[in-house]
């Protein structure tokens, strides 16, 4: 894929992605248009040589891999591994707040986000909806408000003369967001609004009640290349939204000879402990009904894991906070993620094999290890190499504000990646050599 059309595509997955459950949709759509066969984990599964395949769990993670021609026994498994969810203001169960005539909605802080962004700006609203229909059957349901319906709105200077000095943020009180002006005799609730939402989007459904739902708020503007020439691509969730579709259009494009797969999982923000996140079973359970459970750990031995999951750019008025000698830079390619304390599982072996196929590649790539001052954040890598005993690379796009409601990459970084890893993916002789 050119580079162009690479980075239109990522801007159409990010718009169409505002919620996880979104995000494994159009992916699944991709992997159905590009041949690829789903599988239930319900059901018994009869898998063929050079074929592709793709399983879901929850509707929030994805495994989708290339069988190959080759034997995983004997060539391994080229595995990449991204995350599907992003820091963000979650709806409580029980959300309504009525506050001299506004309807605001209490929410949850779900990871680690910088929350001053999220005030002043117009949010949309997304997620799952678990209904139960007229004939007495749960189903579920995807819901996205697209256009702006909520807002957070600041304490103006003149009421809070240190906002711009000695600011904190109260997350129980502080973030609420504004949903609606309401009058005295209006009950407007907030189950009338997702019923009436779910109507819209899907006519066809005949909602008994609405027994449950896991929605988010997000940023309603859209994703957009951005600077004076262009240099950079401003967006919500392009952690880690950026690496699945990276590792997605890398599997789809590969040759399909090598054994070679996919997983984005759900929940890495917040510890991955769940069925469907990387501390789960997910993938250990795929990899042994496609491989044998009893071949798993010889099939490891001779695979290999890329974690991607981005880096954090040198932000240009605080050069400060990265080591002197290990900055990266937005277009200068992807960063090799190290640390010694195992909060990135690379180590020297899978960093070289990178370095090998980006030069056989003739691309560029950088290195990142944090000050030794300063805390570490961690990815998938770690918990997937121990879980699975594969040798593991973390390596990741550079960006700014990491975590933010809008972040910002260089627009050249994920297509240098993609092409990394596609040739990761079907490159005979490069696992063995992690392997050895």
């Amino acid at each position: 894929m050119q580079h162009a059309d690479f980075n239109d595509s990522l801007l159409e997955f990010l718009s169409l992605s505002p919620t996880p459950w979104h995000a494994v949709r159009h992916m699944t759509r991709r992997l159905e248009a590009a041949g690829f066969t789903a599988l239930d984990e319900r059901d018994d599964w009869q898998l063929e040589s050079g074929r592709g395949y793709y399983v879901v769990r929850n509707g929030s993670s994805l495994i989708a891999f290339q069988t190959g021609r080759a034997d995983p026994l004997t060539s391994g498994v080229r595995m990449v591994g991204a995350h599907t969810d992003s820091p963000c203001l979650k709806v409580k169960p029980n959300p309504e707040l009525r506050r001299k005539g506004y309807l605001q909605i209490g929410v949850e802080v779900y990871g680690g986000v910088l929350l001053n962004p999220w005030f002043d700006r117009d949010l949309s609203l997304a997620g799952r909806v678990t209904y139960r229909d007229k004939d007495g059957r749960i189903r579920d349901t995807l819901i996205d408000f697209r256009a702006p319906v909520a807002f957070i709105p600041s304490l103006a200077i003149h009421l809070d003369r240190e906002a711009n000095s000695n600011r904190t943020i109260n997350a129980q009180t502080d973030l609420p967001p504004v949903l609606m002006q309401t009058g005295e005799d209006d009950g407007t609730t907030f189950d009338q609004v997702i019923r009436s939402r779910v109507g819209q989007e899907h006519p066809e459904s005949q909602v008994d009640r609405i027994l449950g739902y896991e929605l988010n708020f997000y940023d309603s503007q859209p994703p957009a290349v951005v600077g004076l020439s262009g240099d950079f691509i401003a967006s919500a969730r392009l952690d880690n939204l950026l690496s699945c579709h990276i590792g997605l259009q890398a599997l789809v494009d590969t040759s399909g000879d090598q054994p070679a797969l996919l997983v984005c999982n759900d929940h890495e923000e917040v510890g991955s402990v769940s069925a469907e996140g990387a501390q789960g079973p997910f993938l250990s359970s795929v990899l042994d009904r496609w491989c044998g459970a009893g071949n798993r750990a010889r099939v490891m031995a001779r695979s290999m894991m890329v974690s991607a999951d981005n880096a954090h750019g040198v932000h240009p008025n605080f050069i400060d906070r990265h080591d002197e000698n290990h900055g990266p830079l937005l277009n200068q390619g992807p960063v090799i993620k190290v640390n010694h304390n195992q909060r990135y599982a690379t180590n020297s072996r899978s960093a070289s094999l990178y370095r090998h196929i980006s030069e056989k590649s003739g691309l560029p790539s950088q290195t990142f290890v944090v000050r030794s001052d300063m805390g570490c954040g961690s990815t998938i890598g770690p918990v997937t190499a121990g879980n699975l005993g594969v040798t593991t690379l973390d390596i990741g796009v550079p960006q700014w504000g990491m975590h933010s409601i809008r972040e910002v990459v260089g627009v050249h970084d994920g297509h240098i990646l993609y092409q990394g890893l596609r040739n990761f993916m079907q490159w005979e002789d490069v696992v063995c050599l992690a392997a050895e």
